[in-house]
């Protein structure tokens, strides 16, 4: 009897002809899902009709083939060699959803002859191989499978049965459209929500520090009066008693010299790959995964590993590959300069090699392909500049984590200045000397966080050495709202989901899980948000339409766990709990039902309010900003507006790029002319230059203004 082996697609099953013959036997491949779920109403007649009931059926929806592409004919291919076989061999991705798609066409044709798995993580031929070498009993893969059909199965009856109910409830009589429920896809809308909300509802508050020259035996530098946040100097008045209490104020100096390390920063897992070309190039979270596929399994390349990774470690026993990797790096001319002649590891949590932390998880970190190496220079032209960008990011990231280090001296210097009411004024000064670059010399632009004040090179200084202040001076601060999310650091804060979860509790249990969705689905969560009109792309950053505020808004009153992204991440905590064997899968779905079940009641309960669906597809003017604010409540029925919790204790200074959501959010507030902010100056006399752009008159006195120029200019 002959071997089949089945793949996820057409390009795995290339790979695997190339690097096996057919020395394992017939290689077949499907086109992802090759199997649906049925409808509900091939399940139960009585539930063609929409209404407000849970979906679930009696034990599990059966599978049905689907239609579109060539899945027809792929799934007969497969049938017909199964009938002729008694063994299987699934070679389809290592994943949860990998493994539901190979597993699930043996189910539903009722094979019943030995299976085996073949697991890799990358599609070279020399890993292909490897991995042939080393087939497991796919009888292990169970609880992986068992966790996809949990996944699978709960999700049907959850959105499904949420979908109606929203419809039905919240659409107003005669008017046609759906409102589109999911468990993973309504608590992504309400993340965007509550942040474009949060800067909706921002009051920017006035606030000053003070500056001054310190002048010492051996030179002068700057020191700071810049209070904390809940301490911060509101009146100019205390500002400019403290600059005059300051000028020509003479004293000692506290000198504090410390020697510091830091290491270097994790290896990416998708989430964090996406969030850092988010960042850094604006690319959409689907183009960075496109492109990663293409590195993985495209045709002459399979550069990287998996890129659906899901950890940022590697196993231990990778550690072998260090030495190889790093010798076949450092040859390439970018990555040449550098002396890694004895790689550093570091194991444990702490470090990089850790088994512990890969366990109930289906891949590595993405890194380099050590097998492939060795051809490194015939499949580099291949890339395009996209593909080259992103694979130098990976190997800098990997070429980071062996090599030692960041060292430096970091000195701060302070000065009490008394003040004519008995207290003291601390000034305060940092400065920082690298003293051996460490992982950081693999960044020609530097790669470490900003930190959280300005440094700069201090004059030789000692503790208790005297100075004078000078040229003191006040200046004017402004508080800034948060950022709004680019699609990269919107997938950050759907993997850390614990977040938006106040309890300190279920906080602790949230931040070992992976979030809400997984890293292969996020970028298609987003997508299909999108395609429903309930967000909009505005330049690199995500925002509301005003359906789907109202959406979100209407859902938040009447059934809150429904946008609550903490309590779909404690869901996805028991989907992992199956892969682990903590959970039975049926509880699971049984459990996320009953979930179901309360929020319909809650939609029925409710009290008031509806959806104006055409307020997500209404027309924008050309280069017109989205706001997030509709133009009157009155579109809104029974909404009242409402201002939001914290989302996070962490809250980034606005950049630059961020300066058109500040404006937008400060410009929506009331009709009154407001100044712009100092960033939209700075920003505006920035460009100015660099274009040659003549600014307007006022543009520092009048927002608008400003705001035109930038809309105008800043492309």
């Amino acid at each position: 009897m002959a071997t089949v082996i089945i793949t996820e697609k057409t390009s795995q099953a290339k790979d695997l002809r190339a690097a096996l013959g057919a020395r394992f036997g017939q290689i077949l491949p499907a086109e992802g899902h090759l199997l649906r779920l049925a409808e509900p109403e091939e399940v139960n007649a009585a539930w063609k009709s929409w209404s407000c009931v849970v979906l679930n059926p009696e034990g599990l929806y059966p599978t049905r083939p689907a239609t579109g592409g060539n899945k027809g004919p792929k799934l007969k291919a497969i049938a017909a060699a199964l009938k002729a076989c008694d063994d299987v061999i699934l070679a389809t991705d290592c994943d949860r959803e990998g493994q539901l798609i190979g597993q699930e066409i043996l189910e539903h044709l009722g094979y019943r002859g030995r299976v085996r798995r073949a697991l890799f993580t990358a599609q070279d031929p020399k890993t292909l191989q490897q991995a042939f070498a080393r087939l497991k009993p796919n009888a292990e893969m169970r609880p992986l499978y068992e966790a996809a059909v949990a996944r699978q199965q709960a999700d049907q009856i959850f959105n499904l049965s949420l979908t109606r109910t929203a419809t039905k409830t919240l659409v107003p009589p005669g008017v046609r459209g759906v409102i589109g429920i999911g468990r993973v896809k309504t608590p992504t809308l309400a993340i965007v929500c509550l942040r474009e909300l949060e800067i909706l509802n921002f009051r920017p508050e006035d606030y000053f520090e003070v500056v001054a020259v310190a002048t010492v035996a051996n030179g002068d530098f700057l020191m700071r009066h810049a209070p904390s946040a809940k301490l911060r100097i509101k009146e100019r008045a205390q500002a400019e008693a403290i600059a005059k209490a300051a000028a020509g104020y003479q004293g000692p100096l506290g000198v504090l010299v410390e020697e510091k390390r830091q290491a270097p920063p994790r290896l990416f897992d998708l989430p964090s790959l996406q969030k850092t070309c988010g960042q850094r190039w604006g690319w959409a979270a689907d183009k960075t995964l496109a492109i990663a596929q293409e590195l993985y399994d495209g045709d002459g390349k399979k550069l990287i590993t998996y890129p659906r990774a899901e950890a940022r470690y590697l196993s231990e026993n990778q550690i072998h590959d260090v030495a190889a990797i790093v010798a076949a790096l450092t040859r390439l001319r970018g990555f040449a300069h550098l002396d890694i002649a004895s790689p550093v590891i570091r194991r444990g949590k702490s470090g990089h090699f850790c088994d512990k932390a890969l366990e109930g998880v289906s891949h590595h970190a993405i890194v380099p392909n050590v097998n492939v190496l060795d051809d490194l220079e015939s499949r580099l032209p291949r890339l395009n500049d996209d593909e080259k960008r992103l694979f130098a990011l990976i190997c800098r990231s990997y070429l980071a984590v062996v090599m030692p280090d960041y060292e430096y001296r970091q000195t701060v210097v302070t000065m009490p200045v008394p003040l004519p009411n008995g207290s003291a004024a601390e000034f305060r000064a940092v400065g920082r000397v690298p003293l051996r670059l460490g992982w950081k010399a693999v960044y020609q632009n530097g790669e470490a966080e900003a930190d959280s004040e300005a440094e700069q090179t201090l004059p030789p200084i000692d503790d208790g050495d005297a100075a004078a202040l000078s040229e003191t001076k006040v200046e004017a601060k402004r508080t800034q709202p948060p950022p709004r999310y680019n699609e990269g650091t919107l997938v950050d804060a759907m993997q850390n989901a614990w977040r938006f979860v106040e309890d300190p509790a279920l906080r602790d249990r949230l931040k070992e899980a992976k979030g809400i969705g997984t890293p292969a689905t996020r970028a298609e969560i987003i997508k299909g948000l999108k395609r429903q009109n309930l967000l909009i792309a505005e330049g690199k950053l995500v925002t509301p339409t005003p359906a789907g505020l109202q959406l979100f808004e209407l859902l938040r009153s009447s059934a809150p766990a429904l946008v609550d992204p903490g309590t779909t991440a404690l869901w996805e905590m028991r989907l992992d709990e199956v892969v682990t064997g903590k959970a039975d899968f049926r509880a699971v779905i049984d459990g996320i039902a009953a979930v179901a079940a309360d929020m319909i009641d809650a939609l029925q309960k409710r009290s008031s309010g509806t959806i104006n669906l055409k307020s997500s597809t209404q027309a924008r003017r050309p280069g017109r900003r989205y706001t997030g604010k509709t133009n009157n409540r009155t579109e809104i029925k029974g909404l009242r507006p409402s201002r939001t919790r914290r989302l996070s204790t962490n809250r980034r200074a606005t950049t630059n790029k961020d300066i058109g959501s500040v404006a937008n959010a400060e410009g929506a507030r009331d009709g009154k002319r407001k100044a712009p902010t100092a960033k939209m100056v700075a920003y505006a006399q920035t460009i100015a230059r660099n274009k040659k752009a003549p600014l307007p008159e006022g543009y520092q006195q009048d927002f608008d203004a400003c705001r035109r120029f930038l809309d105008e200019h800043a492309k």
